[in-house]
């Protein structure tokens, strides 16, 4: 009686550990089948989203050279959504990774804020265009034409063919002046005439100058002015209007011109004028 209920134990005991062991290997089998799944269709899902994204942005009037930085931050953003969830289906305890990476994430971005701030500089000025690629700008006294304009920095070469760079993050904290967004621009000129030269003949000859540069706008009107005088001398203004493009040779037509028609009419040139201006 003894030997048959032993007999009946073990034979019991064997089904139950059997069921147990084909009851768990059905269940680490079915919960790594659903994460490899789950891992097949998020890797697909993240592609398709990444080309999503690049054709919507194609079509933006985003910058271009943002295009596949927003593109690789949904990547990385969505890849780090499905490695969570992945872990959440094997029963992995995602808040400790989840801590681990907002930790290091903190201490990247302390490590590298002053990239983390020229990115954030390079991105506002690829949405708000303040400037663009080939534009000439000016900023802290650096005059230049925009070469390129990239995430961390923008570079520019100077009239006298100088590489500048300028880190992104001072350039959106910085005064920034664009002399290439408007399509016209003011040309301003000051002559300076002895005290007694004939002011009404000088002021003649300036108009005469501008109305023989076939380059300045009949509109807006050019101005010629008396901008002070003293002892030394009398300072006259010329502003004239011109192209953006025909600045320069608006200016050096002018300069050239207005000196040759004083030396012709004998109108002596001002002694040197000091401007001091004292602020209360």
């Amino acid at each position: 009686m003894s030997y048959d209920t032993a007999m009946q134990g073990d034979f019991l005991n064997s089904i139950q550990d059997n069921f147990i062991y084909n009851f768990l290997t059905n269940v680490i089998l079915t919960y790594v089948g659903i994460s490899l799944l789950t891992l097949i269709i998020g890797i697909i899902f993240i592609i398709q989203m990444k080309k999503l994204t690049l054709k919507l942005l194609k079509k933006s009037k985003m910058d271009p050279a943002l295009h596949n930085f927003i593109a690789s931050s949904v990547k990385i953003i969505l890849s780090i959504i499905l490695v969570i969830i992945i872990m959440a289906e094997l029963n992995i305890p995602t808040a400790p990774v989840i801590t681990v990476l907002g930790a290091s994430g903190a201490a990247i971005a302390l490590a590298l804020r002053d990239s983390l701030a020229n990115v954030a500089g390079g991105i506002i000025i690829m949405i708000t265009k303040p400037i663009l690629k080939g534009e000439v700008i000016e900023i802290e006294g650096t005059i230049g034409a925009v070469d390129s304009i990239e995430l961390l920095a923008t570079h520019l070469h100077t009239m006298d063919n100088k590489k500048v760079t300028i880190p992104n993050g001072k350039l959106t904290n910085s005064i920034v002046t664009n002399y290439s967004r408007e399509d016209i621009r003011r040309v301003d000129c000051q002559f300076g005439i002895s005290s007694e030269a004939d002011l009404v003949k000088a002021k003649e000859l300036l108009k005469n100058v501008a109305l023989s540069c076939s380059l300045i706008l009949e509109k807006p009107n050019f101005v010629v002015g008396v901008d002070r005088h003293g002892e030394k001398g009398t300072i006259l203004d010329l502003k004239l209007w011109a192209k953006t493009e025909d600045y320069f040779d608006v200016k050096y037509f002018v300069e050239e011109n207005v000196k040759l028609a004083f030396d012709e009419a004998g109108i002596s040139p001002a002694a040197h004028i000091v401007d001091v201006r004292l602020k209360k």
